[in-house]
């Protein structure tokens, strides 16, 4: 058929322009060809959920397998978006992708505390990370970090963001996502759940494998009042309410 015809023809002349490039040129070929795979995967991402992370795979050779059920906003409750903002970043509807002020604390303690470092990720950090990428302290796996969050913020809402990191963050050994923990501490859906287990999952979230919801560990009940009290302050905020909008829970 001609269309037939037509296409083999077109990738007669890209491959013979491509034989023809320098070395340089076949490299700088390559890397538009990736960026514009990558791109069209974070458009793609605005709409669905990813198949699969390296974070999960790496659990399912670690843990035998995962826990994983992906949900919309509509079946979300209201307190987990609360709980995970309160607990993780309550800048988070302020920012463009990066608390510089938590940065820069976070940079003052690790100099003067080297062996116990600590993180100041933010939400959409956390979600770059998490679907793209793998985990780690590289400055490759970082620097790719800040790409993809700077990337997702420009292309993604908000609600989009706070939606896919309820979904694929690790809130247990092999539990991904708020309906998969939901069901594993309290076996009932994320729609439903309370205020006070969505801040219980929230306060293990600094590291999940070793803060446990059930049976709870004393990090945990120890964060727990101070979530619930981010909570509170940050419910009356405008721009919280309008993310919150058509959600479940009360």
């Amino acid at each position: 058929m001609e269309w037939k015809e037509n296409l083999l023809s077109l990738f007669k002349r890209i491959r013979m322009r491509y034989r023809a490039l320098p070395w340089y040129g076949k490299v700088l070929s390559w890397l538009g060809f990736l960026w514009a795979v990558q791109m069209m995967y974070v458009l793609l991402l605005m709409v669905v959920f990813p198949p699969f992370t390296l974070t999960q795979l790496s659990s399912m050779g670690r843990d035998g397998g995962i826990s994983r059920d992906y949900v919309g906003m509509k079946n979300i409750s209201r307190n987990a978006v609360l709980a995970v903002i309160g607990a993780e970043d309550q800048l988070f509807m302020e920012h463009n992708g990066f608390d510089f002020g938590s940065i820069e604390k976070a940079m003052d303690h690790n100099r003067k505390h080297p062996k116990r470092l600590r993180g100041a990720s933010t939400i959409s950090q956390q979600v770059a990370k998490n679907v793209f990428l793998w985990q780690g302290r590289s400055w490759v796996r970082k620097g790719l970090e800040v790409y993809f969050t700077a990337v997702i913020e420009l292309l993604w809402s908000k609600r989009r963001i706070v939606e896919m990191y309820l979904n694929c963050v690790e809130m247990g050994p092999g539990i991904f996502g708020i309906q998969a923990a939901s069901k594993k501490y309290f076996n009932r859906d994320s729609k439903i759940i309370s205020r006070e287990q969505a801040a219980m999952i929230a306060a293990s979230l600094p590291n999940p494998r070793r803060y446990r919801v059930k049976p709870l560990s004393p990090y945990v009940s120890f964060r727990l009042p101070w979530v619930l009290q981010q909570m509170d302050q940050l419910e009356p905020d405008k721009k919280i309410q309008k993310l919150l909008r058509g959600m479940g829970g009360k």
